[in-house]
């Protein structure tokens, strides 16, 4: 296991700046995610750390030994894919033990490991079989277990889940969860899906156009958010934006955190229906609310319809402000 550290680490395609100068450190056994929209340099970053990418400037260490030099091989780190790059000719117990015996590791512990490994992984009735004759989370199972096997220093996973469907996707998020528990191996996670980031990590850095625009424990970030990139990126539904009183301040207030009732009440102002969006637990409902789109949760007994008068509670302490220039959070008293 390692401490990974960024010291002004950055990357340039020619002209183009990916990733800006980045200060960080990864604790020691910690799941870390770096999580933002396409194109925003999460993947980059990742290949910065496993070799397959050299940086532009700055350094990278391994607790305190310098690594950005050395080849992918001399790092000793593991990376799982979005495609799970199994060798199609070979069974699951060969795939698992290919890193192993690149290593000339002696048979009797291949074996051990091997089967260490997949008793894990709930693989054992399948090391038989070949890639083809296995679903998609066992696929990724067979993934994870080459990457376990080699012990390494740190795991890499570069949208690990995304191939899968949605329940597969909520069993292995269980899966890597209690991997990390077990084993404590120091894990860099990237994925445009913040819902699985804040799962999954115990810090997230939200990542805007190559730079850390927020860093902390997924809690903290989406209760807190330090600007309109992060507040809107971070929840779901997303974040309403609205227009503040001034020009100069725009308002935001999760929907979560809106309450849309069917009969007047103290503190709710009417609103029109346009939207509905059942989801089983929840009713979600978009309004036309003072002119502006507004979603919010329906209320226990309230079943609006498209059309209907509804009655908005907006609970002030609830709303976010921000700079309209320069999107930063606006604080009270600040």
């Amino acid at each position: 296991m390692a401490r990974i550290r960024f010291e002004r680490l950055a990357k340039r395609f020619d002209a183009q700046a990916v990733l800006a100068p980045l200060e960080l450190e990864i604790a020691d056994g910690e799941f870390f995610t770096f999580v933002g929209p396409s194109g925003c340099g999460k993947s980059t970053l990742l290949n910065l750390v496993a070799g397959v990418e050299a940086p532009s400037s700055g350094a990278l260490y391994f607790d305190d030994q310098r690594v950005d030099a050395l080849a992918p091989g001399a790092r000793d780190v593991a990376m799982v894919f979005q495609s799970y790059a199994l060798y199609p000719h070979l069974s699951v117990g060969d795939n698992i033990a290919f890193p192993l015996r690149v290593r000339g590791t002696p048979r009797a512990e291949i074996e051990r490991e091997v089967a260490r490994v997949a008793e894990v992984l709930g693989l054992r009735e399948l090391l038989r079989r070949k890639p083809r004759q296995l679903s998609g989370g066992q696929r990724q199972r067979v993934a994870l277990g080459r990457a376990l096997v080699r012990r390494p220093r740190a795991f890499l996973m570069d949208e690990p889940l995304s191939n899968l469907d949605a329940r597969l996707r909520l069993e292995m998020r269980e899966e890597l969860k209690r991997l990390h528990e077990a084993h404590g191996i120091t894990t860099i996670y990237v994925t445009h899906d913040q819902e699985e980031a804040m799962a999954l990590s115990q810090r997230i850095a939200v990542l805007n156009a190559g730079r850390i625009a927020q860093c902390g424990a997924p809690h903290e970030v989406y209760a807190d958010p330090a600007n309109l990139f992060v507040a809107q990126f971070l929840g779901s539904p997303p974040l309403n934006v609205l227009a503040g009183e001034s020009a100069d301040v725009v308002l935001g207030v999760r929907p979560a955190d809106v309450l849309v009732h069917a009969a007047p009440r103290d503190g709710a102002t009417a609103a029109r229906v346009t939207l509905l969006e059942p989801t089983g637990s929840d009713l979600w409902v978009t309004a036309d609310w003072r002119g502006q789109r507004l979603k919010g949760r329906a209320a226990p007994g309230a079943s609006p319809a498209r059309g209907d008068t509804v009655y908005v509670e907006v609970p002030p302490e609830r709303v976010y402000a921000f700079d309209h220039a320069t999107q930063a959070r606006l604080r009270a008293g600040a």
